[in-house]
């Protein structure tokens, strides 16, 4: 009963903050502003956000190729459709239960070509390592193209609470100190439990040992230029797929490429913080987007065209990898498994 609490918990407190945020974007547009949101989808480029789906689909074909470099080191050599559908399963599953995404690439991994769990596992990890340090890359980018931007930023913040009526009270708050009493109470909490509980502490040393060995996988591959070659294509894509959708409205053409790389960035945060993005998603970029833009009209924080763009953009990957990922998902499902 517990364990169905604290899963029931993980799965539906991200879902309802994204649904809450969804229902906030729109009750705080005025009636005007609604209607502009729905002109601006309704004059959506669909061949450009069908096009940007392609060229997304191409990182998640690139990823299932990138996948087999790291097993061979370890014994393994599947073939790229079992690991293509595994990837995509992956994404399927990520977008219902939080991290449940790694897990299950391993699983379908096991079943097709019998790569045992934990190694498939740790390979995986081992990739989100590698883009990881790609994507700080990124946000170190749209960080150092933004610093021009920063005043702009606060003074559409400023102006947004001006027209809420809300006063500044943030000043006097001790940030830093806050964050660090909170790092702190968490590194005890972590140590606690390793202490306290030793089946906990045991598995939490398997996923330890897992990761490094994906690391050691990343390292140890014969094939490091073109694992770097397809790393390089598949963060191309996810950046080319997010500016060929953001330019399916007409609206959006008047905005610069650092703006771009903020918005794609801020979406793929979104992404890690809440599955799948749900609300985030739009949120994040269309804040991001509109320090470049001018404000909206009848006030607001969000303007109803670059929120437009969010929605579209989120609800085209969203329906890639719901339809993709659930058709590997049957492929796999009813696929011969192999003799042990």
């Amino acid at each position: 009963m517990k364990r169905f609490l604290i899963g029931t918990l993980k799965l539906g407190i991200p879902l309802a903050i994204g649904i809450w945020l969804i229902h906030k974007q729109y009750t705080d547009l005025s009636p005007a502003q609604r209607s502009e949101l729905f002109a601006a989808i309704g004059q959506a480029n669909i061949p450009l956000l069908l096009l940007s789906m392609c060229v997304g689909w191409v990182a998640h074909v690139s990823r299932g190729w990138r996948w087999r470099y790291l097993l061979e080191p370890i014994g393994h050599k599947p073939g790229f459709w079992n690991c293509y559908h595994a990837v995509m399963v992956g994404y399927f599953m990520n977008m219902f239960i939080p991290r449940a995404g790694e897990a299950s690439r391993a699983a379908v991994l096991y079943r097709t070509e019998r790569v045992p769990f934990e190694k498939g596992f740790g390979t995986v990890m081992g990739e989100r390592v590698v883009d990881s340090v790609i994507l700080l890359g990124f946000a170190a980018a749209a960080v150092a193209l933004q610093l021009d931007k920063l005043d702009l930023f606060r003074a559409q913040i400023a102006r947004f609470r001006a027209e809420q009526g809300v006063a500044d009270e943030t000043s006097g708050i001790p940030w830093g100190w806050l964050i660090l009493a909170t790092m702190v109470i968490g590194a005890l909490a972590i140590g606690y439990v390793m202490v306290s509980r030793p089946v906990l502490r045991a598995r939490i040393m398997d996923s330890l040992r897992g990761f490094f060995q994906g690391l050691q996988a990343v390292l140890r591959t014969p094939k490091k230029g073109l694992f770097l070659l397809h790393t390089l294509l598949i963060w191309a894509c996810y950046l080319g797929m997010f500016q060929v959708g953001f330019y399916c409205l007409p609206g959006m053409g008047e905005v610069p490429f650092p703006a771009i790389v903020a918005g794609f960035v801020a979406g793929g945060i979104s992404i890690v913080l809440v599955q799948g993005g749900i609300g985030v998603y739009p949120a994040f970029g269309t804040l991001i987007v509109g320090v470049y833009m001018a404000p909206p009209e009848g006030g607001g924080l969000l303007r109803p065209d670059a929120l437009a763009m969010g929605w579209l953009l989120w609800a085209a990957q969203t329906v890639m990898l719901i339809g993709l990922g659930g058709l590997s998902l049957l492929l796999t499902a009813f696929r011969k498994q192999p003799a042990p």
